[in-house]
């Protein structure tokens, strides 16, 4: 009776695991089939490098690639320092009561709605940004890479301190007995160790980020040119395809969004592949 309740319980998961394979596979058949036209032309490879000018008749979306690349990277920058300090904290120095308290409100803010981030950043750090900086409106790449990079901190830091409890204990009690400090265990010991969580929650929070549309879109400014500086408003390429997706169903503009939506696919399928990547080296180098 418990084998076939095994087997049971396997085939179900493989059949959950199936679908969710499929249904990914169908998403990425249902992009390229809409966008087959720009393929068929020739012209998926030239709207990567053209401007978006619709009154011209170019559809290209290189201003919002670079949008995303600017606003999901800063976010990235902002957002680890800041996780990898709250994860320290919270393996190594806080007291016990207190580390599960701050972990579970971590846990709680993943599953704050990104409307919220979106309405705090308008109404307080738009204002901020314009009034320190004191040039344009204050709805750029600034804003919303500080904005984004409180929103993806949460998973980073769930990611992270996964990565330093995994980290072996007999490393730890080695260091201890060799008299190292809490401080100087966790970053010659614990960090190096860890770098496979590191590296997860570094290319899961850039997945978020480049798959966000409210905040860039409520707080970037949605301005359709590359941003030279910071204080530039941009667009992202979730932010376009919302924007766009009202365009006639026939015409070159609504067309165009399918190209974007292939070109966010592929980014997302490759931060997937650098996770199984990172992974996968990291069990050959524990094997050794």
């Amino acid at each position: 009776m418990m084998i076939n309740r095994d087997k049971t319980f396997k085939t179900a998961l493989f059949i959950c695991a199936a679908a969710s394979a499929l249904a990914t596979l169908l998403i990425f058949g249902f992009l390229l089939v809409f966008g087959l036209p720009l393929f068929k032309g020739g012209q998926f490879f030239l709207l990567l490098g053209r401007p978006w000018a619709p009154g011209q008749g170019m559809y290209g979306f290189l201003p919002m690639i670079a949008g995303t690349a600017a606003i999901s990277l800063l976010s990235l920058v902002v957002a680890f320092p800041i996780s990898l300090g709250v994860s320290f904290f919270l393996h190594s120095l806080a007291p016990a009561a207190l580390g599960k308290i701050l972990k579970r409100l971590v846990q709680f803010m993943t599953g704050v709605p990104t409307v919220i981030y979106g309405f705090i950043g308008v109404f307080l750090l738009v204002p901020l940004i314009r009034e320190m900086f004191e040039n344009g409106s204050g709805m750029c790449v600034l804003s919303a890479s500080l904005m984004l990079g409180l929103l993806i901190s949460p998973t980073m830091i769930l990611f992270f301190s996964d990565g330093f409890a995994a980290v072996d204990k007999k490393y730890i009690q080695a260091a201890r007995a060799l008299g190292a400090t809490r401080v100087q265990t966790l970053l010659f010991v614990v960090l190096p160790n860890a770098w496979r969580g590191l590296m997860t929650g570094l290319i899961m929070a850039l997945g978020r980020a480049m798959g966000d549309t409210l905040i860039a879109l409520m707080i970037a400014g949605n301005a359709v040119n590359v941003p030279s500086s910071l204080l530039d408003p941009a667009r992202t390429l979730t932010s376009h395809i919302a924007l766009v997706s009202a365009a006639d169903y026939h015409s070159m503009e609504f067309k165009s969004i399918f190209a974007c939506g292939v070109t966010l696919y592929l980014l997302n399928a490759a931060a997937v592949i650098a996770i199984r990547r990172f992974g996968a080296v990291g069990k050959d180098k524990a094997h050794v």
